[in-house]
């Protein structure tokens, strides 16, 4: 009876924590957050895709901060203030460049969303939202890195309650659908 009672204490813990993830459709730049996540490279001077939205949206203070920072390497991450943006931070990490999945791709995107979410944690982020990181350009298949994605914020979000809702920003209705039913799928785990 011991062990059917610590699986419904974890299986309830999992369906609190599936309810603070949530995928939306929209633009990034917009969201009423107190952190963004930026799928930046390495240089963090801005670029094509979600990059260059976010710095356009935050203005030029964002760059002048961002040179200051220095560069920041693959899976790691770096914080700056949000500027003009609605969020009052902008977490900077850089992806991984999809090489068909044998040079340690998958774990370099996992630390990307585990270094983003301690580094919102840290700097007192109740609410965070990430884009589709290295989906783009970098060439990560949407389907594996949302695995990953949501894997990632799920295991942090368990043990760390201060962080409340984590938002999937999905530019398009693709990808908004492939975070939906990864969403699910994992809720039904846990039935």
């Amino acid at each position: 009876m011991g062990d059917t009672q610590g699986n419904n204490n974890a299986d309830s813990m999992d369906g609190q924590v599936d309810e603070r993830m949530t995928a939306v459709l929209g633009d990034i730049t917009t969201l009423d957050v107190d952190a963004i996540v930026n799928a930046a490279n390495s240089s963090l001077l801005g670029g094509g895709g979600v990059d260059g939205a976010i710095h356009r949206a935050a203005g030029p203070e964002l760059l002048a901060e961002c040179r200051a920072i220095g560069g920041c390497p693959t899976g790691e991450a770096r914080v700056t203030r949000g500027y003009r943006l609605p969020a009052r931070l902008v977490i900077h990490t850089v992806g991984p460049v999809w090489r068909g999945g044998r040079k340690g791709e998958d774990e370099a995107l996992a630390n990307c969303y585990r270094n983003s979410l301690a580094l919102a944690a840290q700097h007192g982020a109740h609410t965070v939202a990430f884009p589709a990181i290295s989906t783009g350009v970098y060439g990560f298949p949407l389907e594996r890195a949302t695995a990953i994605a949501v894997r990632e914020t799920r295991a942090y979000l368990r043990d760390h309650p201060e962080i409340e809702r984590v938002m999937f920003a999905c530019f398009g209705a693709h990808a908004h659908n492939v975070y939906q039913a990864e969403l699910g799928r994992v809720a039904r785990q846990d039935v």
